[in-house]
């Protein structure tokens, strides 16, 4: 039961907050009150509120109280997430499903993004994310075979290729670009959206020492993901 509330509790805030029933420098009620309202333990909503934290949707004050955050625009710009961790910080439960993997003949344009000759293979991987079992994220990936010891062994049926890489493959520049879409065609059927509806798009390119590793476009429905990071101005001491 306890389980069942604090994921109630997590799906409720979030609802209000993605719908912006509580919009950004809402305060929301206060622990005592929320565990009335749920018939629960304080424990079980303070729970619930530091996993929204975690996840950029909430700031708490112990004097204060807990607002709905400010969004920000800048996160992965900053840092290379596990999707996995970003769903499970928000409460909900992960999954995720190979869509598509093949070894094949780099095209022009990913032959001059890496920089390799047109004839040096590449690992062509999507798969889907899901949260709850509904689509999280659509990862399509194009990785450099011969920067990557043993890639052709590796199968991404179980893991997704973006965790295996943060954890196995190291790299010391990444490059994005993150800019919003019109999903259509084949995305919108993917992530179960209607044609025209918004999504966030983050490319990402990684290198490390001895050259270009990856490329990875991200999808994320516009009402399921925002980008939050911390960060200082430039020449701040």
């Amino acid at each position: 039961m306890t389980q069942s509330l604090h994921k109630k509790i997590l799906d409720d805030v979030h609802s209000k907050i993605v719908t912006g029933e509580w919009p950004a420098g809402h305060r929301i009620p206060f622990e005592t009150d929320l565990a009335k309202h749920y018939g629960c333990s304080r424990m079980t909503v303070n729970k619930a509120l530091s996993q929204l934290s975690r996840a950029g949707l909430l700031e708490r004050n112990k004097k204060w109280g807990t607002f709905v955050k400010e969004p920000q625009t800048l996160s992965a710009a900053l840092e290379i997430s596990d999707i996995r961790k970003e769903v499970e910080d928000a409460g909900k439960t992960y999954s995720y499903t190979l869509l598509g993997d093949t070894i094949r003949a780099s095209t022009d344009r990913e032959a001059q993004q890496l920089d390799l000759s047109r004839s040096d293979p590449v690992r062509d991987i999507t798969c889907l994310h899901f949260a709850d079992s509904e689509p999280f994220c659509l990862e399509e990936r194009i990785i450099n075979v011969g920067i990557v010891p043993g890639l052709k062994e590796i199968s991404f049926d179980s893991v997704s290729p973006g965790l295996w890489m943060l954890r196995n493959i190291p790299w010391n520049i990444a490059e994005h670009q993150i800019h919003a879409l019109a999903a259509d065609g084949t995305i919108a059927e993917t992530l179960q959206v209607p044609d025209g509806f918004p999504c966030l798009v983050v490319e990402r390119k990684t290198r490390q020492n001895e050259g270009f590793v990856t490329i990875a476009r991200l999808f994320y429905p516009g009402d399921k993901h925002r980008l939050v990071a911390s960060f200082t101005p430039t020449g701040a001491g």
